[in-house]
């Protein structure tokens, strides 16, 4: 049975040293947060993803930081276990170390959040630095990173070279030394992922990056059948929610329309009181 208690960062810590796996998954409102949240999740990221499967966007370059606070205070609404993460979305941390600080402490100031994450490795050490030195926990996200979708040239997996793999390794090293207190791993081979998951003291969360990462991470909407406009290889279906909810909006229609729906057992009756 899940303990009751709230997660805490130095928990994620003691699972990586227990082997107990992490369980990650996004939420971007308070229904789905409390749902996943009811049932034992740990941590719950607020995606920039919301761009793309909330939004309709094409990439999650559109996501504003006015966004991510509204969605972040949504979901720490509804969660009461799991730790709550929120996704600095493109451009709130790569100006000015002044810009991240602010819109990192916004995210958790209005947000609610626990904590925040940003991608980038070597490049983004400095930020992340500076971030844990104002008590602003980071979790960093290497790999395949959403944000430099152009640049890489698409959503690829990366690390399949050897000059990719040797950098992914450099910034996992950097990532960790400036402060962080995990690492998303995004898109990359299985055994790249191991390595760096044997040689970090921080627990890893991989997507797409295997089995032998400390935890895992998938987007809900992606999970759980709500968001068909492409599926990746790593994602599993564990069901087809968006299927039932065509399903059963067809059904509402059909009863509306035949005068089924309202029945008198969903009527109020004069003088019932209710």
């Amino acid at each position: 049975m899940e303990s009751k208690s709230r997660v805490r960062i130095p928990d994620l810590l003691g699972m990586k040293r227990s082997g107990r796996k992490i369980t990650m998954l996004t939420a971007y409102d308070a229904t789905m947060a409390r749902l996943l949240d009811n049932a034992g999740i740990d941590v719950l990221l607020v995606g920039d993803s919301l761009g793309m499967v909330v939004l309709g966007e094409e990439s999650t370059l559109g996501v504003t930081l006015e966004m991510m606070v509204h969605h972040t205070r949504a979901v720490v609404n509804g969660a009461r276990r799991a730790l709550v993460v929120a996704d600095m979305p493109f451009l709130s941390y790569q100006a000015s170390m002044r810009d991240a600080v602010k819109n990192a402490g916004r995210l958790m100031q209005q947000g609610g959040a626990a904590a925040v994450k940003l991608e980038g490795g070597t490049a983004a050490a400095a930020t992340i630095r500076r971030l844990t030195d104002c008590g602003i926990p980071v979790m960093g996200h290497i790999g395949l990173v959403p944000q430099s979708v152009h640049q890489l040239g698409g959503f690829r997996p990366v690390g399949r070279t050897g000059v990719e793999a040797d950098a992914l390794l450099r910034d996992a090293e950097a990532v960790e030394a400036a402060g962080a207190f995990a690492l998303v791993l995004e898109s990359m081979p299985a055994e790249l992922a191991g390595r760096i998951t044997a040689g970090r003291s921080i627990p890893t969360i991989g997507i797409g990056a295997g089995v032998e990462c400390d935890g895992q991470v998938l987007v809900s909407y992606d999970a759980f059948g709500f968001f068909d406009a492409f599926v990746p290889r790593f994602v599993k279906r564990y069901a087809e929610l968006g299927t039932a909810v065509t399903e059963a909006a067809r059904r509402y229609i059909e009863e509306v329309r035949k005068g089924e729906f309202p029945s008198a057992e969903h009527s109020i009756s004069a003088g019932s009181g209710s």
